[in-house]
């Protein structure tokens, strides 16, 4: 009997382990393609975590492990940052820390903006860094 339950659990916690619930964003205009060229460029692996699955499924959302790091491509101006807000560069990218929300990051590029949650163990700095070379690419510019 006991073994059964222990089964139960495993099967319970295997059928809702890899997917992660995440809002999609929906890009407009130039932002489509942009979002869909970084897709094809983000990391299978990012600090240490395997890239997962997200729900609803989007192209413009991309999870590492349980969640802990999220990215999504194509969201609104955060609406906390200033015209005169000045930007973290990392990697030749902009991001906009926003100061209400310390795990969220914006990537502000000229087709696009990404943000990116780093919760958890992970250190914002080194995930940032991480992701700047695949959103630096997004511009039409740098193809």
């Amino acid at each position: 009997m006991r073994a059964a339950a222990v089964l139960l659990v495993l099967l319970a916690l295997a059928g809702c382990g890899g997917t992660v619930q995440v809002e999609p964003p929906a890009p407009q205009g130039e932002a489509v393609a942009a979002c869909d060229k970084l897709t094809t460029l983000l990391p299978k692996t990012l600090d240490g975590d395997e890239r997962g699955t997200s729900t609803p499924e989007s192209p413009y959302v991309a999870v590492w492990g349980s969640g802990a790091i999220a990215l999504r491509c194509g969201v609104p101006r955060p609406a906390r940052m200033a015209p005169t807000d000045t930007l973290q560069e990392i990697g030749g990218v902009g991001w906009f820390a926003d100061p209400d929300k310390p795990a969220l990051f914006t990537a502000v590029t000229d087709v696009a903006y990404v943000e990116v949650t780093v919760g958890g163990e992970h250190v914002a700095a080194e995930v940032l860094a991480d992701l700047s070379k695949p959103v630096a690419q997004i511009s039409p510019r740098a193809s």
